[in-house]
């Protein structure tokens, strides 16, 4: 998973505060997800909502 990599790239680029971008990044992009998909938390989503993909 690349998850971890933002994280490096802001420290590289601007120490504590670029990371702390890539956090703020990071959570606008799941609560933009979020909001698309129709829920208002993450603790919305449930099992249900889940969709199996091709085979």
């Amino acid at each position: 998973m690349l998850l971890g990599r933002p994280y490096v790239y802001g420290l590289g680029l601007d120490g504590q505060a670029g990371v702390e971008h890539v956090i703020r990044c990071l959570l606008a992009e799941l609560d933009l997800t979020l909001a698309l998909s129709g829920h208002a938390a993450p603790g919305t989503v449930g099992p249900a909502d889940l969709v199996e993909g091709p085979a």
